[in-house]
């Protein structure tokens, strides 16, 4: 995957704009339950009318402008995908026009439309599941500790004491799903070797 993304070259500007799109939409729902514990600390427990309603409009406005972020993020995102994706099949089809026959009988047709279809597929999703996840993930966890330390210190710990659990829980089922892909690859081959014997006869 990693040799893979010399292709994104053509992308930079959507992917600094995917980036920009998911800093700001995380800062905005981060602060939403800022805002909402000053509604409560602040508004309710003095009374306070105008502050709740005026809090309370920038809850809506962070909200709206957190969806329009989102929004964004995932168009620019789909978007640098699919390009990916493309990029890629094409660059593998003129390299397969290429193959000459033994090189065709040794990989075989089916794993080769495989290759072609299914698994540029896997990639283009993969890109689109980091673009869009894997860089808001590490600002939502930097910005809820930092947040979570600046409300309260102790309560905090809880965040050291879950991080090792999580983190034994994402190793054990990425080591349980990482041998299904082989088997998932050696299946869908064989699903284009019999649907391509029978279209062909």
């Amino acid at each position: 995957m990693i040799s893979l993304l010399k292709y994104l070259k053509p992308y930079k500007l959507q992917v600094i704009l995917v980036a920009v799109f998911t800093l700001l939409s995380s800062v905005l729902e981060l602060y939403l339950p800022t805002l909402m514990a000053d509604v409560v600390d602040v508004g309710i427990v003095n009374g306070d009318m105008p502050f709740i309603l005026r809090t309370g409009g920038w809850m809506i406005a962070c909200s709206l402008l957190a969806i329009i972020m989102t929004v964004g993020k995932a168009f620019f995102a789909s978007k640098t995908a699919l390009g990916f994706g493309r990029d890629i099949r094409r660059k593998l089809f003129v390299k397969v026009e290429h193959y000459s026959m033994d090189e065709f009988g040794k990989i075989g047709s089916a794993s080769l439309i495989t290759r072609t279809t299914n698994d540029v597929k896997q990639v283009q999703d993969v890109l689109n599941m980091m673009l869009s996840l894997m860089t808001r993930a590490p600002l939502m966890l930097v910005g809820g500790i930092v947040l979570a330390v600046s409300r309260d210190a102790k309560l905090s710990i809880i965040f050291l004491a879950a991080l090792p659990i999580l983190a034994g829980l994402i190793f054990l089922i990425t080591r349980k799903a990482v041998p299904l892909f082989g088997v998932l690859q050696k299946k869908t081959d064989r699903l284009n070797l019999v649907l391509r014997e029978g279209l062909t006869g």
